[in-house]
This record gives structure tokens, C-alpha cells and sequence, in this order.
């Protein structure tokens, strides 16, 4: 167990949901990651969707401060259905994550944007539920983005906040910023 999980010994690890429209609920989850790194935790971060080509100012920030990070996607799905190489790479992705989860090495590990899995029908929102609540170690912080979180996944959740989009700038042609968006 790391020096910063070790501190306090009655720790329970939670099952976090950040989801909704709004933008922000990757940015919950790295704004988490940064504070656990800050006390020494040992750290995971698996990306779902996003393309494994990109170089986006968190990935450089990860590689920079030694947080292991997985982009294991292909990019915006906008065929669920018909994009059998996405959805290969995401239940992929959800294998190497439950290895990562079941292994005792990490005190917090991000799933970002896992919730468009049961979104698009590629996994049971319950079952993977049921696998969270079965499997998660004890101590280990689950962490859980992305829009459309299956019920079942919110009734498992210790802790669920929906980020609600009020206003953005794409609405007024302000395209996306280095350092804000990416």
C-alpha cells in the first residue's frame, strides 16, 4: 500500500460517478487524480473512447508525473452499432481494466468515459455493476465518467454528481482551446 493510503488505515475506497451533459466530468476525475498523486497514491487512468493517437495536455501531464495511462480507443463513435473496431477496443479496454482493478496495485483508477459502454450496448450496465460491487478491493477508489450512467451503476455508486451544461462556447463558434479542452 502506498504512503499516502497507508495514512489513514480506516480508509474505505469509493465508487465515484461523475456524468451528465455538461462538460467537466474528465476534468472532475483528473482534478482527483492530481490531489491523490499529491499524496503519494498509486494511480491508473484507463480512457475508453478517446483515440490512442491523441497527445492531449492530460497525457503529457500523466507521462510528465509518472501516473500510469492507458487511451485505448479510436475516437468519437458515432455508429455505435456499425463500429465494430470501437467497440473491440472498449471491451478491451474493460478486460484490462478489471485486471487493473482485482490486482491490489492502485489506490484510485479513472474509467473514462466507461459509461458510453452500456450507452451504446456493448456491456450490461448491471452486470458491470454487479462485477464493480463483486470485485473492487476494498480500499480501492473507483472513479467513473462519462454521459448516460446506467441506473444500476448510480445505485452502486458511493458518490454520483451530474454535470449540468448551462452554457458553452462551441454554442457561440468558439472552437476548442489548447489547455482548456485539451
Amino acid at each position: 500500500m502506498s504512503e499516502g493510503a497507508s495514512a489513514n488505515t480506516g480508509r474505505r475506497g469509493l465508487l465515484i460517478v461523475y456524468t451528465g451533459e455538461g462538460k467537466g466530468k474528465t476534468t472532475a476525475a483528473l482534478g482527483t487524480v492530481l490531489r491523490a498523486w499529491g499524496h503519494g497514491m498509486r494511480l491508473c487512468v484507463i480512457q475508453f473512447i478517446k483515440s490512442e493517437a491523441g497527445r492531449w495536455g492530460e497525457i503529457l501531464a500523466a507521462e510528465r508525473l509518472g501516473i500510469e495511462w492507458h487511451t485505448l480507443g479510436t475516437g468519437f463513435v458515432w455508429e455505435p452499432g456499425n463500429d465494430a473496431e470501437a467497440r473491440e477496443r472498449a471491451l478491451a479496454a474493460w478486460a484490462l481494466a478489471q485486471e487493473k482493478i482485482v490486482s491490489g496495485e492502485y489506490d484510485l483508477i479513472v474509467l473514462d468515459e466507461f459509461t458510453y459502454l452500456s450507452k451504446f450496448g456493448w456491456l450490461d450496465g448491471q452486470e458491470t455493476a454487479d462485477w464493480l460491487i463483486a470485485h473492487k478491493p476494498r480500499e480501492l477508489h473507483v472513479i467513473i465518467t462519462g454521459r448516460d450512467a446506467p441506473e444500476a451503476l448510480v445505485a452502486a455508486a458511493d458518490l454520483v454528481s451530474e454535470v449540468r451544461a448551462i452554457k458553452h462556447p462551441f454554442a457561440a463558434g468558439v472552437r476548442a482551446q489548447k489547455g482548456i479542452e485539451f
